[in-house]
């Protein structure tokens, strides 16, 4: 296994690094990747940048804003925070999933004599507060696993930045964002650990298990990063996105995530759609919103369309009623 440590804490480079890491890197072997950034956030491929951060705050706090290349919803990371990679090359055709990438995280903590257990969708807890949140990208055969672990992070600081829908910790019985995670920190028993601290554990755990070899980077390796990094998180487009005035706007919470679909509808045939949401999926939900331009806008002929394809590829665990239900009534 291939081992790839980001020496530096700028969240647009580090991202970059990280989808070179999954595109070059791991064409020789599985990728295993540590890094911290300052504080920023990161949302999620699907999510409406505007409706998941406050700006002004994060203007005034130099807190930066970023988009992965993974489904799921928006995290803050601050130095206290580390982000890890596993990249796998499987057998064959990648599919979610999130309990077994995650177990490293578990094993290692138990190790410290912190039980910590794998629930929900993609979430890591203590006891019943999240300290972990998790995202993936699949690509052929190829998966990204990804998630932010929450050391020691400014609490105060998460809260003020997000934007997070009540929903989504109401329905897990917390009054709060606050209330509803916790970091690392406070369960371990030895109180001078630091995030440093933590991240070797973290290494040597992994590296007792598959004998990792840590990669350095080449000129030419660079070169690559740098250029991703200009597409992307240098990119307004990217990380905000151009957003088209919609008539029709619809949000419905699924099993899979929250989905909102804005629906352009001119003459009640559908002009162009966009899907917001912190779901998952293997397809880019671009390719379904092109397969309902032009029909009609009704049950009948956006049915036929959901049921045309799988809807699985585009909305983890989602059926088609639920799908059509998110379009139209």
């Amino acid at each position: 296994m291939i081992y790839l440590e980001a020496k530096g804490n700028d969240p647009a480079y580090n991202t970059a690094l990280e989808l070179f890491a999954f595109n070059e890197l791991a064409k020789k072997d599985n990728v295993f990747m540590l890094w911290i950034n300052q504080p920023c956030i990161v949302v999620g491929k699907n999510q409406n940048t505007r409706e998941e951060i406050d700006q002004h705050y994060c203007d005034e706090n130099d807190i930066k804003i970023v988009r992965r290349i993974s489904g799921g919803g928006a995290v803050y990371h601050d130095y206290n925070n580390l982000n890890y990679t596993i990249i796998s090359n499987e057998d064959d055709e990648a599919d979610f999933n999130f309990k077994s990438l995650s177990q490293p995280v578990i094993d290692t903590l138990a190790e410290m004599g912190v039980k910590a257990e794998f629930t929900g969708r993609n979430d890591l807890q203590i006891g019943d507060q999240k300290f972990c949140g998790n995202a993936q990208y699949i690509k052929g055969k190829r998966i990204m696993h990804h998630g932010c672990i929450m050391f020691d992070v400014d609490l105060s600081v998460l809260t003020k930045a997000l934007t997070v829908s009540k929903d989504k910790y109401e329905s897990k019985g917390k009054k709060s964002v606050r209330a509803r995670v916790t970091n690392i920190k406070p369960h371990l028993e030895d109180q001078t650990l630091t995030v440093k601290d933590f991240m070797n554990t973290l290494r040597n755990f992994m590296d007792k298990k598959y004998h990792m070899e840590e990669y350095v980077l080449t000129e030419e390796d660079e070169k690559k990063v740098l250029a991703i990094k200009a597409e992307k998180n240098d990119s307004w487009d990217w990380v905000y996105g151009k957003n088209p005035e919609f008539t029709v706007q619809r949000k419905r919470k699924l099993p899979t995530g929250k989905v909102e679909a804005n629906i352009n509808v001119i003459n009640n045939v559908i002009e162009n759609v966009k899907f917001y949401g912190d779901f998952f999926g293997v397809k880019d939900v671009v390719e379904l919103a092109q397969k309902l331009q032009g029909i009609r806008y009704d049950r009948k002929s956006v049915e036929k369309v959901i049921n045309s394809v799988n809807i699985n590829e585009y909305f983890m665990g989602g059926t088609n009623e639920e799908a059509i239900d998110v379009l139209v009534d």
